[in-house]
């Protein structure tokens, strides 16, 4: 595979020195330190919906982690990913091609006096999500049987092998008390109806998230009482606050993992959870300005990815061809567009287009700001006029969603990065026609997509499932409306006193840090 910086094994093996990050169990062979058991971290903005139907995803995932039961969790084999019944059940065997048998630990109870946990949550949990903005994970799912108190069937409508890996295992896959949702109105925002996990949670808007010991908790004890995630947007000041003494692990952007890489400061190691990220510039294909497909396509011809790798990167991203993330089938190792100038100014004239004007939308972080700001004199050398537009969490998670107000017809240009689980599935499902206006922010449909994303789900020959997500890929590039750009590690500075444990795609699972 042809790209800038390294590759994923090659990164892995320039951090080996620095450790590797463990899921089970963490990796530090320290002794921890901090007083108090408390772990100090970070996350970018106030956990908004964390209802597992309705959420966005990122650190509301890290929240339902702490707080509700999970009947899979992820489990490292080598360098790939498995999976691994958790602690909330006795029992989880996959045992045909469309059943999943389960049963739940003994003496697992709900907060707020809503009683054991029972394998009727579980159905209705999971029938549930087959009607909320997650239901493409349980696209496979015809029901749950339940057949005890704790015990039940997971039953498929078809053959859907990665169905623990990337439904049971991440945030989709949470649990919840049918009796607690009933009171609530079957919906909750920013606090859980009611918990069973070893943490309970509060929130300060603006400031932190708090979770502290669970007294009703009956499993196995965190390594820490009490979790402080501070509210800090920007991952630079996350970093200055690392650095001062203030934070024991938090996310940092690609320069000062550069300069990590090169010269560690004592007491500090590098946690790298895996490249499951993909990033791209998408563009509105309804938007009256980019709804020739001649003018998208010269955006894919005037940006220079390779110098946004190198200028905002620092070199330590992989180049990205499509939305497979390395390692995963499917994966190109190439785009069928490449870096051209005169063939961009060629389409646009083409086209009868000149004096464009258009609104680049991003994040308002270090390394997307240096993106945007290289793709504005990119598109400026080919006569594109570009203003940058930077954006906190809430509002730039919302733009392309209908159901959030109006923005959505104002959107031209964005910078756009989502994380996946370890199957190529899980980043397809996000664009086909049924996404248009969820997350399908481009805008476009398209059948042979729609019947291939089916076609993938039931595929089991590796060979002909690879074929299927490259042609998809191919069939999302030929659109026009994405530059793809690059697959980021996720990647954590942390204490050497403490053992870092994190999705493949970055989520961090805070029950399951460790001290030496």
């Amino acid at each position: 595979m042809k790209q800038t910086g390294l590759s994923r094994r090659g990164f892995l093996g320039t951090t080996a020195a620095l450790g590797a990050l463990g899921l089970t169990p963490g990796w530090t062979t320290a002794a921890f330190a901090q007083t108090g058991g408390t772990l100090r971290l970070r996350i970018d903005g106030d956990n908004d919906v964390l209802d597992p139907g309705f959420m966005t995803g990122g650190t509301e995932i890290e929240a339902q982690k702490q707080c509700l039961p999970f009947l899979a969790q992820y489990a490292r084999d080598g360098e790939t990913f498995t999976w691994e019944p958790s602690y909330f059940v006795t029992k989880l065997e996959q045992r045909d091609a469309t059943h999943i048998d389960f049963e739940l630990a003994e003496g697992l109870v709900w907060s707020n006096g809503y009683g054991p946990v029972l394998a009727s949550d579980v159905k209705f949990s999971y029938e549930r999500m087959k009607d909320s903005d997650w239901s493409g994970y349980f696209e496979a799912l015809d029901h749950v049987e339940v057949t005890g108190d704790r015990t039940g069937t997971i039953v498929l409508g078809k053959p859907f092998a990665p169905f623990i890996m990337i439904t049971l295992c991440h945030g989709p896959g949470a649990v919840l008390s049918e009796k607690a949702m009933a009171d609530v109105g079957d919906r909750f925002t920013t606090q859980f109806p009611a918990v069973c996990g070893p943490y309970t949670y509060e929130a300060t808007p603006g400031q932190r998230a708090v979770f502290t010991a669970n007294p009703e908790w009956t499993g196995p004890k965190p390594a820490f009482d009490r979790v402080e995630c501070n509210v800090i947007t920007e991952v630079k000041a996350a970093e200055l606050a690392f650095e001062a003494g203030e934070l024991d692990c938090t996310e940092v952007g690609a320069d000062t993992l550069a300069r990590y890489t090169k010269n560690m400061p004592d007491g500090t190691a590098i946690a790298v959870a895996g490249e499951l990220q993909y990033m791209w510039m998408g563009m509105n294909t309804e938007h009256p300005k980019l709804q020739d497909i001649r003018v998208r396509k010269a955006i894919q011809h005037a940006v220079d990815v390779d110098t946004i790798l190198q200028g905002a990167y620092s070199g330590t991203t992989a180049k990205s061809h499509g939305i497979i993330c390395p390692g995963l089938t499917g994966q190109r190792d190439s785009a069928g567009y490449g870096y051209d100038p005169a063939k961009a100014r060629d389409l646009l004239a083409e086209a009868g287009v000149s004096g464009l004007q258009l609104t680049l939308r991003t994040l308002n972080n270090q390394e997307r700001m240096l993106a945007a700001q290289i793709i504005q004199a990119n598109l400026m050398q080919v006569g594109i006029t570009v203003k940058v537009l930077p954006l906190d969490s809430g509002p730039f998670w919302e733009m392309g969603q209908e159901s959030k107000g109006d923005t959505w017809q104002d959107l031209e240009l964005w910078l756009m990065r989502f994380g996946t689980t370890p199957d190529p599935y899980e980043a397809t499902q996000w664009f086909t026609s049924d996404q248009v206006g969820v997350w399908n922010w481009e805008r476009w449909t398209d059948e042979e997509y729609d019947r291939l994303y089916e076609e993938g789900i039931n595929e089991t020959d590796p060979q002909k499932r690879h074929d299927i997500y490259v042609r998809m890929q191919e069939i999302m590039e030929n659109t026009g409306a994405y530059v793809w750009i690059n697959h980021e590690p996720e990647a954590f500075v942390h204490s050497t006193e403490i053992g870092v444990n994190a999705a493949p795609s970055g989520e961090l699972n805070y029950r399951r840090f460790t001290k030496a």
